[in-house]
């Protein structure tokens, strides 16, 4: 049975890295980040109907991803991203994207702690306020009882540290 690994948290916490090792360390697929590739193609200027076309895609490269899976599928961020992004950026989710975050949970969250260096980079907004978005991450997956543990250190540590993680539900 595949198990699906969501690989979380707030901006420049390497989510994108740690997903792509994970998959190499375990040798299996992996799901990119589908934010990225829309606002690179899309501008960076954005309203929450575009946070809900983000959240729809990022699901559907995953669901695409999970028919080829075998025992383990590896996803760069989940729709916890974009109820987040929606409750801090327009001050409401909508209930397409809460809907989604109640009703698609995964195996296992990997909740990427703010300990790294932030890297700049033209899509990024929040390199101030890491450790207040990383505390609406951990509450709100607390608040569904999702599983998740939080992944930090730095380079092969950080790698270390999530590959225990996935052998707890392994």
């Amino acid at each position: 049975m595949l198990k699906r690994i969501s690989v979380t948290g707030p901006e420049s916490t390497g989510k994108s890295w740690l997903t792509e090792q994970l998959a190499n360390h375990y040798q299996t697929r992996w799901v990119t980040e589908y934010a990225r590739e829309y606002l690179e193609g899309n501008g960076p200027d954005y309203g929450l109907e575009d946070v809900v076309k983000i959240a729809k895609g990022q699901l559907e490269r995953e669901e695409k991803a999970a028919l080829k899976g075998r025992n383990l599928l590896f996803c760069d961020t989940d729709v916890l991203v974009t109820k987040i992004w929606s409750e801090v950026v327009f001050g409401a989710c909508p209930s397409w994207i809460q809907r989604q975050f109640e009703t698609h949970s995964y195996d296992l969250y990997l909740l990427c702690y703010p300990d790294i260096p932030w890297e700049p980079d033209p899509l990024r907004e929040n390199p101030e306020n890491r450790e207040e978005l990383f505390q609406l991450y951990e509450s709100a997956l607390i608040k569904q009882g999702f599983p998740f543990r939080v992944v930090k250190g730095l380079g092969s540590e950080r790698l270390e540290n999530a590959i225990n993680f996935v052998e707890e539900i392994l």
